[in-house]
């Protein structure tokens, strides 16, 4: 049996952009806070070209208008440029005409600034849930060819238990395909094991194990996230924060670097937009699992 390429992806945004500070960090002071997501970005493309690996960098509107240097270092380096929205405003808070318009601004600047087109979408803090199923109608409408904004689990933050785990068609007579972050199942269970902060606070065995599972026992390829920030362990740090938000935000970042290093160098790694080529021949048409 053949094992699966799985999906590598990066949400390129800055440590001040993250939803766990979006209460104490206004959007209209951003301009005013230091950068380090081109310093990061930089050692993620040194990481997957000394491992020899291609991913999908989902990029904020907002960062690749104020960095287009390295939205076409990205390509050029042969990796994907995909849209994280514009400004990390989660998808329920926007309504479908704010949603088409952000999505729309977004994409047009990252593809202005990378040469390449855009053709996937994620949306920020996997938003994209039982409340907003419309999103998929406006992402077929501009034309995306598959989105990865749901995980299919419950989770303080986020969450779609319902949804299903691998890739399906969220509209019957639409071409786009969701491709849910990755899950593992245990006892019965549904665990998040797609990265992030599970991936830098728990065991590398945990990741190890989940991605396994997926393709050996589901014979599926696994989606794995990451942000730039998570391999900064000298990012400024923010005070007002609750103590949860700043523990999953600050937990291991000294650590991640060498993590990842690991993880790229055991498992077969490739982009999204080619994931979602392979896995459209067999999406299914939205169903909810257990």
């Amino acid at each position: 049996m053949s094992v699966p390429i799985n999906g590598l992806s990066v949400d390129v945004e800055d440590w001040f952009q993250v939803g766990a500070f979006e209460k104490v960090i206004d959007r209209e002071n951003w301009n005013s806070l230091a950068t380090r997501v081109e310093r990061n970005c930089d050692e993620i493309l040194r990481l997957f070209s000394d491992a020899g690996v291609k991913g999908t960098f989902f990029t904020l509107g907002w960062v690749a208008e104020r960095n287009p240097a390295l939205m076409r270092r990205i390509a050029e380096e042969g990796h994907e440029v995909a849209s994280h929205g514009w400004d990390h405003e989660r998808v329920f808070r926007l309504g479908r005409e704010a949603f088409a318009a952000d999505i729309d601004r977004a994409r047009k600047v990252i593809e202005d600034a990378s040469g390449q087109a855009v053709k996937g979408y994620r949306a920020p803090s996997f938003s994209i849930d039982a409340r907003t199923p419309w999103a998929f109608e406006v992402l077929a409408e501009q034309g995306y060819v598959y989105s990865s904004s749901v995980a299919p689990i419950a989770h303080d933050h986020y969450g779609w238990r319902e949804a299903p785990r691998f890739a399906f068609r969220p509209i019957a007579d639409a071409e786009l395909i969701e491709i849910p972050v990755t899950t593992a199942r245990f006892a019965g269970r549904r665990l998040a094991a797609g990265g992030g902060g599970f991936f830098r606070v728990l065991p590398y065995g945990f990741s190890r194990w989940a991605i396994r599972q997926v393709n050996r026992d589901d014979r599926r390829p696994a989606v794995f996230y990451f942000h730039p920030w998570e391999i900064d362990p000298g990012q400024p740090r923010v005070e007002g924060a609750p103590l949860r938000s700043r523990f999953r935000h600050y937990t291991n970042l000294s650590v991640m670097a060498d993590k990842l290093e690991r993880l790229v160098g055991e498992f077969r790694w490739g982009r999204m937009d080619e994931l979602a080529a392979r896995e459209a021949l067999r999406a299914e048409p939205l169903a909810f699992a257990a």
